[in-house]
């Protein structure tokens, strides 16, 4: 991994502060060793079938999972606002579960939310065990602290929803309401989601149909929105190889009512292992040759010390998609103790449409 290694939606990468018994923080290779080998713990297995409602609950024999909502929204004046709530839970070591602050589990959680004016996130931490943080299955509850996501006795598991979120941080905060009628989508083959020709992979389901409703607060001043909302859950044990030094991921909502799903892994020699899943009218989702998608960075900006990407033309001659992205706040840095952006972005082209993007190892 790079110095800039980089945690989030991909990994727990680049550096891992955790919590120890002492409450001394340990520096070691990557969150959860991303792209160190798997050793005892659980391995990610093409054909495994997932299952619901058990698998939107934690798999404590892997060593890294993520709960992670980004929504698209607009105000009743059509002001765009992006929001971010993210839940990681890391194990230290494999083998039996402790109890109590013995347990091995480390979560993490950001939030964001962002505007064309301006970016707001904050970040937790917490030892599993001990209540503070967690996730169960059904009912379905993620939370670490006063941030939590959560469905009740009405929610639909083929479909996560409905359900509420809510975060806040010194400056901002949001409380969402997501319903959806469409149930889930597998992302790879089947919910095997391969990251590299070397093996590594991930098991990875979606929720891309989500309304969303509800209030942000910025500086004190709350505004009802409503919009979109996309869901990703993943879990593995070594989701990366040891040569791959970041990722730039999107999922877009085309106006077409069609999703897309798409990713690029960076290599320290130059390379790339691209990948997605292509989501029909129908709910099919068709995972994408890494040589039938093309991703241009065509657009920078200097941020936090870093020149990044924030543009984007975006290539599937197979389905006819031919578009460019631009960010709605090209300043969307997330400076959490494990930096990396993560914003709202748009785009036109041969399709319209919104959706996010995330970058790290830059």
């Amino acid at each position: 991994m790079s110095a800039r290694g980089l945690i989030s939606r991909r990994a727990f990468a680049g550096g891992l502060l955790a919590l120890g018994a002492s409450g001394q923080r340990v520096l070691a290779q990557g969150f959860a060793g991303l792209g160190s080998d798997a050793g005892e713990f659980a391995p990610v297995v093409p054909g495994r079938r997932l299952s619901f409602p058990e698998d939107h609950g934690p798999h404590p024999d892997f060593r890294i999972e993520w709960w992670y909502l980004t929504a698209n929204l607009k105000d009743a004046d059509g002001k765009p606002y992006g929001v971010q709530w993210t839940l990681f839970r890391q194990a230290m070591t494999p083998g039996p579960q402790r109890e109590g602050w013995a347990s091995q589990q480390i979560w993490m959680a950001h939030a964001a939310l962002s505007s064309a004016e301006t970016h707001r996130f904050a970040e937790k931490f917490s030892r599993g065990g001990i209540g503070q943080a967690g996730v169960t299955a059904a009912p379905f509850r993620a939370l670490i602290d006063d941030w939590a996501m959560q469905g009740g006795d009405a929610m639909k598991a083929a479909t996560l929803s409905p359900l509420d979120v809510t975060a806040s941080g010194s400056d901002f905060g949001y409380r969402l309401q997501l319903t959806a009628e469409r149930p889930l989508v597998l992302q790879g083959d089947a919910g095997y989601s391969r990251k590299s020709d070397r093996g590594q992979a991930s098991y990875y389901y979606s929720q891309p149909y989500f309304a969303a409703r509800g209030t942000v607060t910025l500086d004190g001043r709350a505004v009802e929105v409503s919009g979109t909302a996309w869901m990703d859950r993943e879990w593995s044990s070594q989701p990366l190889a040891s040569d791959q030094t970041g990722w730039d991921w999107f999922s877009l909502h085309l106006a077409s009512g069609e999703k897309v799903m798409l990713f690029r892994l960076r290599q320290s020699g130059g390379q790339a292992y691209f990948a997605g899943n292509w989501i029909g009218l129908d709910g099919k989702s068709e995972p994408l040759a890494p040589d039938a998608i093309a991703l241009e960075p065509i657009g920078f900006t200097e941020t936090a010390g870093r020149r990044l990407p924030t543009r984007w033309r975006i290539g599937l001659p197979g389905h006819g998609l031919s578009i460019e992205t631009t960010p709605l706040n090209p300043n969307s840095w997330m400076g959490t103790s494990f930096p990396y952006w993560e914003g709202p972005i748009s785009f036109s082209g041969s399709q319209a449409g919104i959706g996010y993007l995330e970058m790290t190892g830059y």
